[in-house]
């Protein structure tokens, strides 16, 4: 379990992807969590690890995404009688089912470092290269014409302005310096990315000719209106280090001044889901509520949900068959009263003799299982 934790936890920030962790610090029996359990939430919701089955894991993933929009820190403690005992600093939150035992879980929101993503190769690429190491950024070089020859504090070297786009993040601050050599095709890259910032060195007659050409192929002014030029606050710089003494200290007071919104706009690139209510049983593909689920188990960092303890035991049996295979689909024929039922959508559903049978409702699952030999097993009829 630590291997993946730490193995995504250095996946993320190499991606640039914030996420939070979350530490079991303290339990009270009956839990399935314990101290030093540990998990990893991303910004689309989704859990890596474990801090507990089904009673702790949803109210941990909202508190996470909580903590990532306010970047800042919680200590939350979920019980059957969250009124009780307060304490300074904790947040009392209810389990979302009442099996009993107390958790108390520390979750911190964890930022990649910032990227200063710099194409060229002239003075000021070179100096933009060595102050954003010293400053602590993650330096991706974008240098063409000579493969990365004077840049090597870089992190990275990219010689491709194509693929520079896939390392541009909503957390990457982007300097084009390449002086007329590729301005316009590097700035259709970068203005069309989720970028923070995109500055141009360039002369103000110089940047006007480029936004020119930039409408003509077709960017929306919008995107252009995101553009920096002359790149940098006006220090009265003149030799290339100090010009790019200027571009750091304009990006550090963006960084600064503009974050909250900055980390707003990156959770919706990422797609921020809403924290799921519902699972999908992967045995007999029923829907399954989330709050209060009996039947769950875990299977490498994933927790799973059945609808009863029939599915989970067949899952845990194999559970590679069931994840590499297409959910159930297609009708099925209610064997008590004859109606055609949609196996994707069926509610009510038995297991007879290792096959599934699926019902319109209720009363008639209740009847088959009451005297089951009574009826026909109900017999598939594929989709076309």
């Amino acid at each position: 379990m630590y291997d993946e934790f730490f193995s995504k936890a250095y996946e993320l920030l190499n991606e640039g992807i914030p996420f939070a962790t979350a530490t079991v610090v303290r339990a009270e029996k009956p839990t399935s969590g314990k101290p030093g359990d540990k998990a990893i939430i991303t910004p689309a919701g989704v859990m890596h690890g474990w801090i507990g089955g089904s009673c702790a894991q949803p109210t941990v993933i909202q508190e996470a995404l909580k903590a990532l929009a306010e970047r800042e820190p919680r200590l939350i403690r979920l019980s059957t009688d969250p009124k009780a005992e307060a304490r300074a600093g904790l947040i009392d939150l209810p389990m979302t089912c009442f099996s009993g035992g107390t958790l108390e879980i520390y979750i911190e929101p964890q930022f990649p470092l910032p990227r200063l993503v710099v194409i060229g190769n002239l003075p000021v690429a070179q100096a933009l290269v060595q102050l954003g190491k010293a400053m602590n950024y993650n330096v991706i070089a974008v240098d063409p014409d000579n493969e990365g020859l004077g840049l090597a504090e870089a992190d990275e070297i990219v010689t491709d302005l194509a693929a520079m786009v896939d390392k541009i993040t909503g957390l990457s601050y982007v300097v084009v310096a390449s002086h007329g050599h590729y301005d316009e095709l590097a700035l259709e890259y970068a203005l069309r990315s989720k970028a923070a910032y995109v500055a141009l060195v360039a002369s103000r007659t110089r940047a006007e000719a480029v936004i020119d050409y930039l409408k003509d192929q077709g960017l929306r002014p919008e995107a252009l209106a995101l553009l920096k030029y002359p790149a940098g606050l006006d220090i009265h710089a003149r030799r290339g280090d100090e010009i790019a003494l200027s571009i750091m200290a304009e990006i550090v007071q963006q960084r600064r001044t503009a974050e909250p919104l900055a980390i707003e706009a990156l959770l919706a690139d990422i797609d921020v889901a809403t924290v799921p209510t519902e699972a999908i049983d992967p045995v007999c593909g029923m829907t399954v509520e989330i709050a209060g689920a009996q039947h769950t188990t875990v299977y490498n960092g994933q927790t799973y949900y059945f609808c009863c303890a029939g599915c989970r035991t067949t899952f845990e049996a194999d559970p590679e068959s069931y994840l590499t295979q297409a959910p159930p689909a297609g009708a099925a024929i209610d064997p008590v009263c004859g109606m055609t039922v949609d196996i994707a959508n069926a509610k009510y559903m038995s297991a007879f003799e290792d096959e599934l049978v699926y019902f319109c409702g209720a009363g008639c699952k209740a009847a088959f299982d009451k005297e089951p030999h009574q009826y026909r097993q109900s017999e598939t009829v594929p989709t076309s």
